[in-house]
């Protein structure tokens, strides 16, 4: 087989803006320039026109009211918007949340507790999904808010969302879900999933960097936010700002997308996962995938490659785009924070690579990662002797 060009297996990270995404979105950076709040002249009532149908394909997607998509610039505005306004907005002094959470949910529950409010950090079960009855018993009367993600940024496990949901309105607390791995991907309606606040992002489903949405229910319950970011009123005055009118078309049109083909390409991801996988456990031995294969994102597949060095392995494929466990932090390389709350040694976690599939990958390219995995896997061990 030829070497096809490079490869890019990272769509965790981001996705590829589709060509149709791209051509909805090029006439707002020309001819049809106007500010959806200029409400005086064509230009301005042509955005708005422009918005108003990327907010409802963004709830329709969501199985939402229009009016309850508030725009902004990506999931980490979102968390943010969902975690400290809520939690200002609250007579309460609680929240839960998991350590397995992306850190634009974590980051902003250290805030809050910097600024007095109590933070329960739940850990998941091996297989990385929640332990429904430790929810239970962590939310207290003065809790305000649960915070789970829909599906993981790392190993793809897909939460027991509507089960959380439905905990968290019994016990009358509001539940956020961080949606932007899962967002067009998997099938989401926020009424049966009970959930109050859900934070997505463009970039994560083949639509442009830059433009994302909370979604914030308005009735039973009515969700109240602490304004965050003042200054005109935007968005019925949650997320003031001049709206970023061609990301919010490209938005709409990459939600359009999902919502046709979401099904049928999350067949064709699952088989190419599993083409990929099948190659790496039949010719290599000690490796391991991480998290639940059962309840999966189709196509995630993170494993672990006993005694390789994942920056290592990474080193030796430049002309494929992966991602490693571990993360960058002070010039020190330290293990994912999401394999070592699953149990994952510390070894193991270093050694471990998160394959992203996407709409654009073909088998041809699999069976090219598979074969260039195996033969630097296979040669690292050689340098490396246990």
């Amino acid at each position: 087989m030829s070497k096809p060009k490079a490869i890019y297996l990272d769509n965790h990270a981001t996705t590829p803006v589709d060509p149709r995404v791209l051509e909805a979105m090029l006439p707002y950076f020309g001819a049809k320039f106007g500010n959806a709040a200029s409400r005086s002249h064509s230009f301005g009532w042509e955005a708005e026109k422009a918005r108003d149908l990327a907010r409802k394909r963004v709830a329709e997607l969501a199985g939402a009211a229009p009016r309850e998509i508030v725009f902004t610039s990506g999931a980490t505005e979102s968390n943010n918007l969902a975690l400290k306004g809520a939690a200002e907005a609250a007579r309460g002094r609680h929240i839960v949340t998991m350590s397995t959470e992306h850190k634009a949910v974590l980051d902003p529950a250290k805030r809050l507790e910097r600024m007095g409010f109590r933070v329960t950090v739940l850990p998941p079960r091996r297989d990385g999904l929640i332990d429904l009855d430790e929810l239970r018993n962590a939310i207290q009367p003065e809790t305000v808010l649960v915070s789970v993600m829909y599906a993981n940024n790392e190993i793809g496990v897909i939460q027991p969302v509507r089960e959380i949901g439905a905990i968290c309105h019994e016990r009358g607390v509001l539940f956020h879900c961080d949606a932007a791995q899962a967002f067009g991907k998997i099938p989401i309606r926020v009424e049966e999933d009970h959930i109050d606040l859900m934070s997505v992002s463009a970039h994560k489903m083949y639509g442009p960097k830059g433009a994302g949405a909370l979604f914030v229910r308005r009735r039973n319950p009515r969700v109240q936010l602490a304004i965050q970011m003042d200054g005109g009123g935007h968005e019925s005055g949650m997320r003031s700002g001049t709206l970023n009118v061609p990301g919010i078309v490209g938005f709409g049109e990459a939600c359009a997308i999902c919502g046709r083909e979401m099904a049928d390409e999350a067949v064709r991801l699952r088989a190419l996962r599993d083409r990929l996988r099948a190659q790496l456990e039949s010719s290599l031995d000690r490796v391991y995938v991480n998290g639940s294969l059962e309840h999966r994102l189709a196509g995630n597949l993170n494993m672990s490659f006993a005694q390789v060095d994942g920056e290592s392995l990474l080193m030796s494929l430049p002309d494929v785009a992966l991602s490693t466990g571990s993360a960058c932090t002070s010039a020190t390389v330290e293990p994912s924070h999401v394999l070592r709350a699953l149990g994952v040694s510390e070894e193991l976690a270093h050694s471990s690579l998160r394959f992203g599939l996407g709409r654009f990958n073909t088998e041809e390219e699999v069976d090219y990662v598979a074969r260039r995995v195996i033969e630097s896997v296979r040669r690292l061990r050689e340098l490396t002797p246990v």
